[in-house]
């Protein structure tokens, strides 16, 4: 079909985009317009142009974004030229923003502690026995991609005692790849509660041995046990829980091994069959005999994604026998552009009842995927507002945070990014359109400096308001050397919900968990010690892990909920929606797997309630469509809400 003047016209702001050219804010308010026309009308004619130029404009971008990397062609070696990828280098090359440092003259990324702030986070990483972990990543001075993404990390309750359990990837070098030395291990760590945690790796049998970056949790065979994914660089695993604390790795019988380089997985019942099914994104094809250096004022570093060539994503459709059938292409998720995909996951955007599929690409358009409701889907990316930033650039996204910061009944998005650019806040407007709200809320200009990876939305302060966790850390050492206000190492940094609309840093107090200065890469969360508190884990390349004890003493009530489907959904009830009411005020939480950064969070949900004493309501909203109320009996425990038992 030939291209008409309004296709290319539409195409040529898109490129404008793709190549730097001054945002223009009126335009894409103008197609956010003709997006939500196009949900509300009824006339076919118009959904089928607005998408056939969001179609040419994407191809377009996906073409320019190729060239400006000077992307190398099939079965060649990557290229050295770097000096005009977007993304992961570009910024580096030509940071656009001035450096940002303390008073004392430190990069605000390793500063910008404040005497005598509250206390938000303790570090319990040594008094917890976490510290017995040690992440390994390559060997220095760390020069290719592989050696510096890093690792996810699970939060799970894998033996029914009703506390939370840690399991932190591990990464490897080149020769253990090749079998020339012993690979580092994975650990899964028992909790003992009372703060502390065993090591129970060996006996469990899920010490991976493989170049780990994602992980997965889901009860796929629905026994009422969870299972583990792990994507690898290198074949994937799929640890079966035998329900006697130890695994089997089925994963090749399950058809659902791979190979080549995956990353953030996640679970989800598309199809409605009550199974879970499994999506792997893929990152990109790497030889570790073939990979090359690029060079950075002078200096050797790993090139970026735009070198690699793109690995496709997977979905498995669940057979309910314990094996798996790919069904990327049918389904219409296979990712034929090759985009390096960091993390997704399984979450109903547009609330139809049917769980929609999200993923972050690394320095390329996002994918949102609305569900048809026929097993497969329909590339809304574009059209959602999901695939750039508000000003029509990619971003570097590494990791996405799913919960509703606003209590509109909403679920919204925020995607971390790279240095020397803004990570994103996704407002869903509703029909599945989002806005890029980032500079309203008040979190674009404290993000700039900082490398962003693990992401997630938590209640620190059980106010009843989501707040925001962000984990990050530098992929260049060398950064330490250069004056742009960065550095290797990095502290978190909490953002707190003000009012639904803004957000505020929480001053990192010293000594504090949020004046850790960290490598950090995955980041999980969870209430780790069943006391109303939400926790987290953070997962460090070349390093020891981090666990931030929550420690705030407000008087604030809460309520957490453990879910249990009935025969005809998921066991572990993913995909489900829990709204609790307290006075005027309505809270929404989904139970949903992956998200952050290679990570998977406590499967539980888990309501601030401020200085509500009682609950006025509890709908549950269960994956197979029954909707149900439950009245709980009080505050400040965690219950257990089974779908055909009722509250046990």
């Amino acid at each position: 079909m030939a291209t008409s003047t309004r296709d290319s016209n539409f195409a040529s702001k898109v490129t404008s985009f793709s190549v730097g050219l001054p945002a223009r804010k009126p335009q894409i308010a103008r197609w956010k317009t003709e997006s939500r026309m196009l949900r509300s009308s009824s006339t076919n004619l118009l959904r089928l142009t607005i998408r056939r130029r969001l179609a040419v404009g994407a191809a377009l971008i996906g073409l320019l974004q190729t060239l400006s990397a000077q992307q190398a062609p099939v079965a060649a070696e990557p290229s050295q030229d770097t000096s005009s990828e977007s993304g992961y280098m570009r910024v580096l090359l030509r940071p656009t923003h001035p450096p940002v440092f303390d008073a004392q003259h430190r990069p605000i990324t390793a500063g910008g502690f404040v005497d005598g702030a509250p206390v938000v986070f303790e570090d319990i990483t040594h008094k917890s026995g976490l510290d017995k972990f040690h992440h390994q990543s390559g060997d220095p001075p760390n020069l290719n991609i592989l050696e510096v993404d890093g690792s996810g990390v699970a939060l799970l309750d894998y033996d029914n005692d009703g506390w939370m359990d840690i399991y932190l990837l591990n990464g490897s070098t080149i020769a253990a790849y090749k079998g020339q030395q012993p690979a580092p291990h994975a650990m899964l760590l028992h909790n003992n509660h009372d703060g502390t945690f065993t090591d129970v790796t060996e006996k469990a049998g899920v010490a991976n041995d493989r170049w780990g970056f994602g992980v997965a949790v889901g009860d796929y065979d629905n026994d009422g046990w969870p299972d583990i994914y792990v994507a690898n660089y290198g074949k994937n695993r799929l640890y079966h829980n035998n329900h006697d604390g130890t695994f089997t790795d089925v994963a090749e019988k399950a058809g659902v091994a791979l190979g080549g380089w995956s990353a953030g997985p996640s679970w989800g019942d598309y199809d409605h069959d009550g199974r879970l099914d499994l999506f792997v994104p893929g990152y990109g094809k790497f030889d570790v005999d073939l990979h090359k250096t690029c060079d950075l004022q002078g200096a050797q570093i790993a090139c970026g994604p735009l070198s690699l060539l793109g690995e496709p994503d997977h979905l498995f459709h669940n057979n309910g026998d314990g094996t798996f059938t790919d069904v990327s292409v049918k389904a219409g998720v296979s990712d034929p552009k090759g985009y390096s995909g960091w993390a997704s996951t399984f979450v109903d955007v547009d609330d139809d009842g049917w769980v929609d599929l999200v993923v972050a690409n690394d320095s390329r358009p996002n994918y949102l995927y609305r569900n048809r409701h026929d097993g497969t889907f329909e590339d809304d990316s574009f059209l959602s507002g999901f695939a750039l930033t508000e000003d029509g650039r990619t971003m570097a996204a590494m990791g996405i945070a799913v919960g509703d910061y606003n209590r509109d009944g909403k679920v919204d998005f925020y995607v971390s990014n790279f240095a020397d650019d803004y990570s994103v806040l996704f407002r869903n407007d509703g029909d599945g359109i989002f806005s890029d709200v980032t500079t309203q809320a008040g979190l674009m200009r404290p993000s700039i400096p900082f490398l962003k990876w693990g992401t997630g939305f938590l209640d620190y302060d059980n106010d009843g308001w989501l707040d925001l966790f962000v984990a990050n850390g530098h992929v260049f050492p060398m950064v330490d050397k250069q004056n742009w206000g960065s550095t290797w190492a990095e502290r978190p940094q909490l953002f707190r919900n003000l009012d639904g609309v803004h957000f505020q840093e929480v001053p990192p107090a010293t000594g504090s968990g949020l004046a850790d200065v960290i490598p950090a890469r995955g980041a999980a969360f969870g209430d780790l010690f069943n006391d109303g508190h939400v926790d987290v884990v953070i997962n460090n390349l070349d390093s020891t892990p981090t666990l931030l004890r929550n420690v705030v003493n407000n008087g604030n009530h809460w309520v957490g909920l453990k879910l249990i489907g009935g025969p005809k959904c998921p066991r572990d009830a993913i995909a489900a929606k829990v709204f609790v009411t307290t006075g005027a005020v309505r809270q929404r939480a989904d139970v949903f797997s992956g998200g952050s950064y290679g990570s998977n969070s406590d499967p539980r949900v888990h309501f601030g309630l401020g200085a509500a004493t009682k609950l006025d309501k509890v709908e549950i909203q269960w994956p197979d469509g029954t909707k149900q109320d439950i009245m709980l009996p009080g505050v400040d425990r965690i219950f257990t809400v089974d779908e055909v038992k009722g509250l046990q």
